[in-house]
């Protein structure tokens, strides 16, 4: 089954929360999307780049609120594009 980065975002909202701090595991998230870890864990990965996921020291995961605020928009296709390195800390003029 092919599992899209949304799905996997609204499964760990589902089954973690960025308010209380409670986790979920890859392997938990790949089980109810019926899906391949790795994969789940590349999607995971991907999120947490673009600040809608945070991995705990504990292995576990979690949305982050910004994570929540965008699923609660309804957006079915949405495109997120971290900073690159030469954007930190720049005004963007000169």
């Amino acid at each position: 089954m092919t599992v899209r980065r949304r799905d996997v975002l609204a499964c760990l909202a589902a089954m973690s929360d960025a308010e209380t701090g409670r986790t979920t595991t890859v392997a938990a998230l790949s089980a109810a999307l019926d899906a391949n870890e790795a994969t789940v864990a590349e999607h995971v990965t991907r999120l947490a780049a673009g600040d809608l996921a945070v991995r705990a020291p504990d292995a576990g995961v979690r949305v982050t609120v910004t994570g929540e605020e965008l699923l609660e928009l309804g957006a079915e296709s949405v495109v997120v594009v971290p900073p690159s390195p030469d954007d930190a800390g720049g005004d963007g003029g000169e």
